[in-house]
């Protein structure tokens, strides 16, 4: 959509340009439904990382 918009960090001159090139990417309604499908909603950490966390989770939104 029109509020996505690449934030490249790059080395290279090459890098970049094809960073740039991403702000010309379009994605049918059918590519979005395909990504769509395959995201998965997992929690941001795995436990085994979260061990040390204390801060509690955000509510879920709806």
């Amino acid at each position: 959509g029109d509020d996505i918009v690449p934030i490249p960090g790059t080395k290279r001159v090459r890098y970049l340009e094809e960073n740039l090139a991403a702000a010309d990417v379009a994605l049918t309604a059918e590519d979005a439904a395909l990504l769509d499908s395959v995201s998965v909603d997992t929690p941001r950490y795995r436990d085994p990382a979260s061990v040390n966390v204390s801060t509690p989770p955000l509510p879920a939104s709806q």
